[in-house]
């Protein structure tokens, strides 16, 4: 089976969740014997990125418009791409490099899927232009397509409102490479970032406001009081908050107990992770956080807000969920830390649920499945 993945980028600082979701599950699936091709833009990749795909073919447009991610493209190019496979999956929503794919696939009538990975609601900035984007083409994109793949069931409500029926859609959450996760050296993540021997809350993930790094900095600010010798961690690049979190953290005076790492890949990442005593997710929209199966893998438990489409971890006691508020992950961060008998349980517990149902190694074969079931019923269409 021949698969095109198209996502805008793979960059693992700015891409995101969804970077990271095509990444892995290109991987995955080259490693269970498909053919898969990358289609996306230059934006971020390096010689260590395409290396680690490992077999995977990456077709890299020139990104002309960092902010739109608009790519230098040729339509023959792009074309003869879509004929080259038999199916094809567009990752995210709102690009230019996904309408042009999904016009194309529909002239060749070539079976494709999406993923919009909680994309589809119209939030955040640029609303106007998502609209025209919604008008122009993205809407056609989500109806027509052959396959539609959320990764949590609470997305499923957002295809309802682009008018695909609930049963033609299929929950295929994110995954996780345990590999990726095995690295350790507290010792070292703490000496490099001035933390001693203080115990550490761990947020990982891009200083913007969607992820809530501002929630979680007032919250800590509050009980810094009752949270006596724990440090706060921001992991993770710009996206224009660093400047007022480093701000409140001068008013309040937790300066020296707050850490800002910048980017952290590979095995720094790991080792922080593993040196951390708890993850927090404070995040204001997020489809299906990531990072929570990265904590899992590595034995800590989260704290995160009701906004992360991952409701069962409280069933099994691998932490807590809160409403996205300052109040709500105050309430979160004192309920786990003070009792620190229970943490490391909760980051067993975790730990062992994400290794039952999350790991990629199981995942990839959902994708393998259903685009099995949409090429036979294309076949007998035709």
């Amino acid at each position: 089976m021949k698969i095109l993945n198209v996502n805008m980028s793979i960059d693992p600082v700015m891409g995101g969740g969804q970077a990271e979701r095509t990444f892995q599950m290109s991987r995955f699936l080259t490693k269970a014997g498909m053919e898969c091709t990358i289609l996306t833009t230059d934006l971020g990749l390096n010689a260590k990125r395409l290396e680690a795909l490992n077999g995977t073919r990456v077709v890299a447009l020139p990104c002309l418009n960092e902010r739109f991610y608009i790519p230098r493209f040729s339509g023959r190019g792009i074309q003869n791409l879509i004929e080259e496979n038999d199916i094809v999956h567009l990752m995210g929503h709102w690009t230019l490099l996904n309408a042009l794919v999904y016009s194309a696939a529909s002239r060749l009538k070539k079976p494709y899927v999406v993923c919009p990975a909680g994309a589809l609601p119209i939030y955040g900035r640029s609303r106007i232009l998502k609209k025209v984007y919604n008008w122009a083409a993205g809407r056609r994109a989500i109806q027509n397509a052959d396959g539609h793949i959320a990764i949590t069931e609470d997305e499923i409500v957002q295809f309802q409102g682009y008018g695909v029926p609930s049963e033609l859609v299929t929950v295929i959450p994110n995954g996780i490479d345990r590999d990726d996760y095995s690295s350790s050296d507290d010792e070292g993540f703490r000496n490099r970032h001035g933390l001693g021997r203080h115990p550490f809350i761990l947020f990982v993930g891009r200083l913007n406001p969607i992820k809530g790094p501002d929630i979680l900095m007032q919250a800590f600010c509050l009980l810094k009081d009752r949270l006596p010798g724990y440090h706060l961690v921001f992991a993770g690049p710009d996206g224009g908050m660093l400047s007022t979190l480093k701000e409140t953290a001068v008013a309040h005076q937790v300066e020296g107990r707050v850490h800002f790492t910048g980017y952290l890949g590979g095995a720094d990442k790991s080792h922080a992770y593993h040196a951390a005593e708890l993850l927090v997710i404070p995040s204001r929209q997020e489809a299906m956080s990531i990072v929570v199966l990265e904590a899992g893998i590595s034995g800590i438990p989260v704290v995160m807000t009701d906004r992360c489409g991952f409701h069962d971890i409280e069933k099994i006691e691998g932490g807590v969920i809160v409403p996205a508020s300052v109040e709500g992950l105050m309430a979160g961060l004192l309920k786990i830390v003070q009792v620190p008998a229970k943490i490391k349980d909760m980051g067993r517990n975790l730990k062992t649920y994400v290794e039952e149902h999350f790991l990629w190694d199981v995942i990839v074969h959902k994708y393998i499945d259903l685009y099995g079931q949409i090429l036979k019923k294309s076949a007998s269409t035709q």
